[in-house]
This record gives C-alpha cells, structure tokens and sequence, in this order.
C-alpha cells in the first residue's frame, strides 16, 4: 500500500474544525436510507456539515475526537464502505466517475451503470490494486449530455458508435479528458463495451510494472515511458486487439451541457424526470440532507435514491410528471437553488480558513458576499484560499486566490496572454467588493459551465 493523508471513510483525517470523513459513492448514488444515516451520523459524531465533493463524493467535516471508530461503524453499517471493509485500500481505489444521469440520459449512447460496478468490483478484488495512490481515477462516459468531462483522469473511456458496430465501442485515452474540440488531444485507440474491464486491469497493471515509487498518477509514468510503451505494455497482457486508425483519430467526444445539474429534465424513457439542485456551496446541513431523503422517498418509496454530482449538485432521478412541479417547491423551500438564475450557482469555494489551516481567507463567507454582491450569468468563479486549488480538479474561468484575509489576487482563464496556472492576473490583492466590480464591469462571453467542487 502506498501511505496516503487523503481521508476516507476507513481514515479520518484531522483538519483545523476536526476529522474529515471522507465518504466515496458508486456512481455517485446515495439511497434515501443511507442519507439519513449519514444525517444521524454527523449530527452525534461531527459537526451536522456535510460536502459534496468535486468527484461526487461527500466529505463530512469536524468530526469529533474520540468519535471516530463511531462514526465509521455507523457509516459501514449503513452499506457506504467498501465491499472489504477491513483494509483501506479498498475504499481508497473506488475512484470511477460516471455521469449523474446514468442509465437516464436521453441523449447517451450507452448505458454505464452495469460497466462501471464492473470497474468498482475490479478495482476494489484485485490485490494490486492496492499499490493505487487514492487520486489514481477512471472516467466511464456513455456519451450523456450531463456529463463532467474536463477532470483529467489516469484512464478515460467514452462511448463512440461508428456506423458498423452494433456494441458500442469505447475510445480510450490515458491522463486526460476524452477530447471535444479539434485541439483537444486525440483518443488513442478503442474497444468494445465488453473489453473495457480486462484492458482496465491490463493498464492499471502496467502502471503498476512500470511506475517509479515517487509515480503516483498515470502522466507520471507517460513521462516516463512514453503513451506508446505504456499500451504496447497493456495490449498483450489484456488479450485484446485495440481498435487503432483514423475513425478513432478523427472521432470527438459531443459536448456535455452542465447546465442540465439544475432544474428538470426528460428522462430517456419520455415519460419521468430528473430535477437537479444545488445546495449553496455545495454544503448541507443534516436538516436539508433528511428533507432530501424524505422527499426522494416520496417520489420512490422503494428504491429511492439522491445522486450526487461533480457541481456540487445533487440529482433526484424517475420523477412523475404530475411531481415535477411539488418537487422543484420543496428542493427551493429546503435551500437549493433549482435555476441558473441564483448566482450562488456560479460560485464555488474551498473550506477556507474555518476549517483549513493553510487557507489564508475565509473563502465560503467570501464566496456568499461576492454571490449577494451579484455574478455576471455565464461567469464561474473559483475562490481558493491557497495555491492547491483542493476545490476545483481544473482550472476555472475566474480564480480568486487568498492572498491574505479579506484579500485575493484574480485570475482569469478567457485571456491565455502571459498565463499561469490559474491563468491571467488581472488585479492583485483585491477585496470582495472589488473583485465584484471588476467582473461586473468586464462579464465574459457566454460559455460552457466545467467548474465543480
């Protein structure tokens, strides 16, 4: 096992406001049942504050000394650990992405949901697998419109349907994001749906052959060995031919449309809907978590569910028509926003220096002044309270990076000129207010919406 000090449901870390737990998801699914456990949970051993993470996971925060084993029996109890609950890399290597609406989407091409338990049970039964860093992440798209492509992954998958292949094949790409637009690197090759786990062991193992110690994520060892060494690795260990040529170099991915997190839309079945909302930040008490399993229990008695989502959203999914209009009431009266139009929507913020001690601001009460002071629509701002950017995978189109309390250096990804990580400086040690004007006063052009938190 690699050492790790990323928290997880079996390894409590501690944080400035107390232990973080964090809690890993299939496919981002919670049922209405373990919902409310988490909601008892936090509330007797932690603060009642829980986060949706950036990988549509949740992370509960201040968790009380001396609560720990506590509150992980009662997590494990609820079915939220991993299927071997006694070693932690099992609840480590649970790092599959999918889309919210898996299974639901109208407009994908292939359903996931089977493929990707698939990839989890592979991931968490397979001895090696325990070599993992904790970050190592896979990414299955089925080609849905709701789908968060812009996390670079160790190992991506995305459905493609040439016109002579009855299975849907599925493009390949290593240490990066399936492409979208002509710039955008090509896929390497492809396979069929059913091929996909056992070249998925064939490539995990072959980070692992060649990965140095200090290699933690797959564009360690590209750098090191090269894309080509790598598959020439991989290809002979899985037994598959991989679909190389110009159809796959020429194939690009359609792009995703992440305002379809918010607010109602037509399930594949024309006949129930999805409703997305986002709680302000992407926190929730254990107030609006237990509302939110009410209310999907209403909906589902039986198999109600709440998919969270890599927007800091959550999903409710198989609404009645006759419901769409009670469900949006009741997802607003408990907090969440359901439209674009609330700016808190466009804002994303880390823990800031309440729960962080490398934080040098207080960047969630920040995040909810600059949304009062008002967004521009199509603006995403990133505030971040230390150069690690923990709350955004990639970089957002406005970052504002702590500098000091109550002070923050922007940065904006619209104009590449003299960029840096962030992108470009456009003001140095601003306040909130200032910040507010300067985005007002030069709104961007529309674009898509990647951020997540």
């Amino acid at each position: 096992m690699r050492p790790s000090a990323c928290p997880g449901l079996l390894r409590i870390v501690p944080a400035l406001d107390g232990g973080i737990c964090r809690v890993k998801l299939a496919g981002g699914v919670l049922s209405a049942s373990q919902a409310l456990a988490i909601a008892d949970a936090i509330d007797e051993h932690a603060s009642g504050i829980v986060d949706i993470t950036n990988r549509a996971n949740l992370q509960l925060r201040g968790v009380k000394r001396g609560h720990e084993e506590a509150l992980i029996a009662a997590l494990l109890d609820a079915g939220l650990g991993p299927q071997d609950a006694t070693h932690a890399h099992a609840d480590d290597v649970r790092n599959v992405m999918v889309s919210p609406a898996a299974g639901r989407d109208a407009h994908a091409l292939s359903d996931t949901t089977a493929l990707a338990a698939d990839l989890l049970t592979l991931l968490q039964s397979d001895p090696r697998c325990a070599a993992l860093s904790p970050k190592f992440a896979l990414l299955l798209d089925g080609g849905e419109r709701l789908m968060m492509l812009d996390h670079p992954h160790d190992i991506w998958f995305s459905a493609m349907q040439p016109s002579d292949h009855a299975e849907p094949l599925y493009a390949l790409g290593l240490a990066g994001c399936p492409p979208v637009a002509a710039e955008h690197a090509n896929a390497l090759a492809a396979v069929a749906a059913s091929d996909v786990p056992a070249l998925t062991r064939a490539l995990l193992h072959t980070f692992l052959d060649l990965a140095a110690p200090e290699h933690t994520r797959m564009r360690d060892v590209i750098a090191a060995h090269s894309v080509d060494n790598v598959l020439a690795h991989a290809e002979p260990q899985s037994g598959i031919s991989l679909l190389r040529g110009e159809p796959v170099e020429r194939w690009r991915r359609e792009p995703a449309d992440a305002s379809r997190r918010l607010g109602a839309r037509q399930q594949r079945d024309g006949q129930r809907w999805h409703i997305g909302a986002q709680p302000a930040l992407g926190r929730m008490n254990s107030t609006t978590l237990r509302g939110l399993a009410v209310l999907a229990q209403q909906q589902n008695h039986e198999g109600a569910m709440l998919h969270m989502t890599p927007w800091q959203t959550v999903l409710l999914t198989d609404i009645d028509t006759s419901n769409v209009a009670a469900t949006l009431q009741t997802l607003e009266t408990l907090g969440l926003a359901t439209t674009p139009h609330n700016p808190l929507t466009r804002v994303i913020a880390c823990a800031g220096s309440t729960g962080c001690a490398k934080s040098l601001a207080d960047t969630k009460a920040d995040a909810l002044k600059l949304a009062a002071r008002g967004v521009p629509a199509q603006t995403q701002v990133h505030l971040s309270g230390c150069p690690r950017s923990c709350a955004a995978a990639h970089c957002a189109p406005y970052t504002l990076l702590a500098t000091s309390q109550n002070r923050y250096d922007l940065y904006t990804t619209q104009d590449p000129r003299e960029s840096t990580g962030f992108g470009r400086l456009l003001a140095r040690g601003v306040t909130i207010d200032e910040a507010a004007d300067i985005l007002n006063a030069s709104a961007a052009p529309p674009f898509d919406e990647p951020f997540d938190a």
